[in-house]
């Protein structure tokens, strides 16, 4: 990425930076939110500031107040600047640190892993799929393009959700995360400009990065988008393709409204731009209220690709996900896909089929169960951390919570030690060492085992505050 391509003028970063600044002397509270906002991702590393005389009109203080502000952010590492260039934000180096995959582990209490128990009536569906397998073991067993039941199922909970959709605007995959990886494949060139909120679900970023695109974030506050600096990027960047999920964002829990699905299919259109619209989570709402009908209800040129799961709702071990997409893009779709593979299972997808139709009990389900989970977090959290600060979700699998200081990865390291293992806040941004302010912390478990590893964390948590640990440590799913 060069540096400094990406803009924010100086009305948008006083916005940002916000009333609430009241430190003194004032250009280090300047200097500090504006860390803070790269730390948490919201300003992306390699962003040109604003000229300090524009900025200073827009806070209404004095140049020289910007003038020191922005020293301090380059004496702290956050700032880099040349002569007739501008500046532009980096991180402060903190030496090599190590990857680690991205899996669950079975050690721990693991709240890093967001992936439900199986639903109820599994075991009953994988038997009515065993029996219907026979009538399918006369063919090949490949449904290029997912098999005719499933497809219909899957099209009729659209239909359901207030989206009008054919069996042939599905396209049957190997999990949601093989859906975004072959939208990406089609959808982007190597060099295209991909725009992906931060933070973000870690393996799309990945997806995205294997193709080689030019990664550009906007980012997400723990309060939800802001819907000015979306319109900024798309209007900016024009990107070939935009990532985004606004069922319960992963990992942050905000859920986007329908004022603002339509005003993104709107700036996607003017930029061009398709729409990977991931829908992992949509059917876990918790919270009585209308939901928000999908975003491609906006959709009138077939510019998105919805996105969809079994593995959240039913059960993580069924790897059955799909793309919502005009017909001629699911056959585009079928053709990427044979580089990689011919088709999903018959088995697992009988068994989706079966759960579909039984879908509304099985949500309502979920939500009792997810509610009293989500809940007893949040209470373990006040009681036991009160000072971090958190939103509790409306709906999905996660709580995004932000620590009083920067320290997430030092926390998961010490965590391993005390027999929990939460997600650090850098493992879901596009740029190393951003959102170390932030821990994700899945409550897929009982409230008793959740009640057990806050307390776990709450010890990691005063441990490493009182010795940071420096090593680095990832996960996650």
């Amino acid at each position: 990425m060069s540096a400094g391509e990406r803009r924010i003028n100086g009305h948008l970063l006083a916005r940002l930076i916000g009333a609430s600044v009241n430190e003194r002397p004032y250009y280090i509270a300047v200097g500090r939110a504006i860390s803070g906002l790269v730390l948490d991702g919201r300003i992306p590393t390699h962003t040109r500031l604003p000229a300090e005389r524009e900025l200073a009109t827009a806070l209404r203080v004095s140049r020289n107040t910007v003038t020191a502000a922005y020293t301090w952010l380059r004496e702290n590492g956050f700032l880099d600047s040349r002569k007739g260039a501008g500046s532009w934000t980096v991180l402060p180096d903190t030496g090599p640190g190590r990857s680690a995959p991205l899996v669950p582990n079975a050690e721990h209490i693991d709240l890093g892993v967001a992936a439900p128990l199986a639903a109820e009536g599994l075991r009953e569906a994988a038997r009515l799929a065993a029996d219907q397998l026979t009538a399918h073991m006369g063919g090949l067993g490949y449904a290029l393009y997912g098999l005719p039941e499933l497809r219909h199922a899957i099209a009729r909970r659209y239909v359901e959700r207030g989206l009008p959709t054919t069996p042939e605007q599905i396209f049957v995959t190997n999990g949601a995360q093989q859906a975004v990886a072959l939208l990406m494949e089609m959808l982007a060139e190597p060099g295209d400009t991909v725009l992906m909120e931060s933070p973000t679900y870690p393996h799309a970023l990945a997806a995205a990065r294997h193709r080689g695109a030019r990664l550009r974030t906007v980012g997400i506050p723990p309060e939800g988008w802001d819907m000015d600096s979306v319109a900024d990027s798309f209007r900016q960047w024009k990107p070939a393709l935009a990532y985004l999920i606004p069922d319960f964002q992963n990992p942050t829990g905000a859920l986007m409204d329908d004022d603002e699905r339509k005003a993104v299919v709107s700036e996607a259109r003017r930029a061009g731009a398709s729409v990977v619209v991931d829908e992992s989570v949509a059917e876990l709402a918790i919270d009585s209220g209308d939901q928000p009908a999908p975003l491609a209800v906006h959709d009138r040129d077939s510019r998105v690709f919805t996105v969809g799961s079994a593995a959240k709702l039913l059960w993580g071990g069924l790897r059955i996900g799909w793309v919502r997409a005009s017909p001629p893009m699911v056959a585009e779709l079928m053709t990427t896909r044979q580089r990689f593979d011919l088709a999903s299972p018959v088995l697992e997808q009988l068994m989706v089929t079966h759960l579909l139709s039984d879908v509304l009990r099985i949500r309502a389900e979920r939500s009792r169960e997810l509610c009293r989970n989500r809940d007893a977090i949040a209470r373990a959290l006040r009681d036991r951390l009160p000072d971090w600060r958190f939103t509790r979700p409306s709906g999905g699998l996660v709580l995004w919570a932000a620590l009083p200081q920067p320290i997430a990865t030092a926390l998961g390291e010490t965590s391993h030690r005390h027999g929990v293992h939460p997600a650090p806040g850098p493992v879901f941004g596009a740029g190393g060492g951003t959102l170390e302010h932030y821990v994700r912390l899945a409550y897929t478990q009982s409230p008793e085992v959740l009640a057990d590893a806050v307390r776990r964390l709450a010890e990691a948590y005063a441990e490493t505050v009182a010795k940071p640990a420096p090593t680095p440590r990832d996960l996650y799913v």
